[in-house]
This record gives C-alpha cells, structure tokens and sequence, in this order.
C-alpha cells in the first residue's frame, strides 16, 4: 500500500518493456540518457557491499513471499498454525486494543516510510538501494507480528451452512488475492518489493523510475491492489467480530492511504495524473463507463 520520486505510488510503476541488459523493468531514463531520473550508485562502493546489498534485498523478498502467504491462510483461516479466528480471546478489551494497535503499527509505518519527504531523509541515513528492501522487510516484520499476537474474537457476525455458498466465498476470497498478485505483475513487480533496486546496483547501473502508464486491471480502476485485498478481506463465509474488525480497520486504512497516495502522483505528475483520475475510478469498476486511455 504505498510510493517514490517520478512514479511516487508503488502501485503506478509500468513493466510493458524489458531492460534486457539489467533488470525485468523498462528503464527509460536509461534509454534517453536523461540524468535527470538517474540515481546513480555512488562510485567507490565495492563488490562485496553491492553483493550485501543484493542478500538483503533477497531477504526481504523472501519475508515478503512468507508473510503474503501467510496472510492468505491467517484471513482464510486456512492451514495455518495461527489464524485470524483461532487462539484465546482473553479480555474483551484488552483483545480490541492489542488488534487495533497492531493494525495501527502496520498502518503508521506504510504511510510514513512511503512518503517521499521520509525516504529522502532516509536515504541519509541508509544507502538508497536498500530502500525499498527495508521497507519491505519493516512491513513484513510488524505483519508477522500482527499474525502471532492477533486476539480473535469470535462473536459470529454472519455465517452460512450452505455448502456450495461456502465453497463460493472461499472461491471470492482466492479471487481477490489472484487481483493482489495479478495487479503486481501488471506493474513493476521487482521495483515495488525492491529487488530491481538492489539487482541494478549489483550490476553498477542507475536506477531509474518506472514510467506511468495504464494497462490491465489498471484500466478499469486505479488501485487495483487495494481492490483485491478489499475483496480478500470481505468475502467470507463465517464472519466473526475479529475478522469484521480487521476487515473494517484495513479498509478505512485503505480509503485513507490511498488518498495520500495520489497526492503525492499529482504532485510528481500533474495533469497526467489528474485525467486519469477523472477518467478511471479509485476501487470499484465502472463496468459501462466509457473512458479514454491515458497512455502516451
């Protein structure tokens, strides 16, 4: 849910083309020889730093990929140790405030490391290619922790017996998470988990933002990722107060971070963004909207 400099939002990065000669994305800057979207690696920096850097960034891919698949067992309640509907409750109270808390931990970090006011100062302090990786890694952490100290709370809310409804539910809940990974990959899937970043300075080459631009899922709504986790999150076929409670959190998170995502797209850029804005919507399609494409 989250950011940089030209694409500020991760979820807007384009992958149509391939940088065969460095990464899996379009590198344009490259292309036109603009240092102006260059970030150069800075000269000095040595085999054995780069090859830490690239380790990192593996790491925390991998405590990505566990985590994501983790959550896809903990909102299902599916094959997992520790679900979001089983272990003690405890204290009514005690159990809201610890759920709350930890959502708010997760949702703090996301909108203050993706700023791009926090990653320039950032960015002092650690080398710029394991930016990205650190964020990643920082948000894995803190939903790990999340999975292991969530209270349930089982008050049922909904549930249904029909088995084929069930069965259905389930079917919707898949469905959203297959539009998180699909969206992924419509996008720059290695620069937004910080991969490309850290494979680019390995190789000695600039980093370079990806280019804006429309395609898949991304032609019909503008955050296609959120869309997905909405969906992921929402359809269940037993509803207990614990999940209502996560659902309902990460959605207001997801209203609310969204907006400072595209405030920070307009102002990197500008109209562009706007008409796509006004053409295409935040979460739900608009199955009969005509709309044009923004895509130069």
């Amino acid at each position: 849910m989250a950011t940089q400099t030209l694409t500020v939002d991760h979820e807007h990065h384009s992958s149509s083309d391939v940088d065969n000669a460095s990464s899996p994305c379009v590198n344009p800057a490259r292309r036109s020889g603009c240092p102006l979207h260059a970030l150069c690696v800075p000269r000095g920096v040595g085999e054995s730093t780069r090859s830490a850097w690239f380790a990192y960034g593996l790491l925390a891919y991998a405590a990505f990929l566990v985590t994501i698949t983790y959550a896809i067992g903990f909102v299902g309640d599916w094959l997992v140790p520790k679900s979001i509907d089983t272990g003690t409750m405890g204290d009514f109270t005690a159990a809201i405030l610890i759920n709350v808390g930890l959502l708010a931990l997760f949702a703090v970090q996301h909108t203050i490391m993706a700023r791009p006011a926090f990653k320039k100062w950032w960015t002092t302090i650690i080398p710029e290619p394991i930016e990205r990786s650190t964020f990643v890694l920082v948000a894995s952490v803190i939903l790990g922790a999340t999975f292991a100290l969530w209270r349930p709370i089982p008050t049922i809310v909904w549930t249904t017996d029909v088995a084929w409804l069930r069965i259905a539910l389930h079917a919707v809940s898949l469905i959203g998470w297959s539009i998180v990974f699909t969206s992924s990959m419509m996008i720059c899937h290695f620069d937004l988990f910080g991969l490309r970043q850290v494979w680019l300075a390995l190789r000695q080459r600039p980093y370079t933002h990806t280019t804006f631009g429309e395609r898949g899922f991304y032609r019909f709504v503008r955050h296609p990722l959120m869309t997905g986790f909405l969906i992921a999150f929402w359809a269940t076929p037993t509803m207990t107060a614990g999940h209502l409670l996560f659902a309902g959190l990460c959605t207001v998170y997801i209203l609310i971070g969204t907006r400072f995502e595209e405030r920070d797209l307009v102002a990197a850029l500008g109209d562009q963004y706007r008409h796509y804005q006004a053409a295409v919507p935040a979460l739900v399609p608009h199955p009969f909207r005509r709309r044009p494409s923004t895509e130069s």
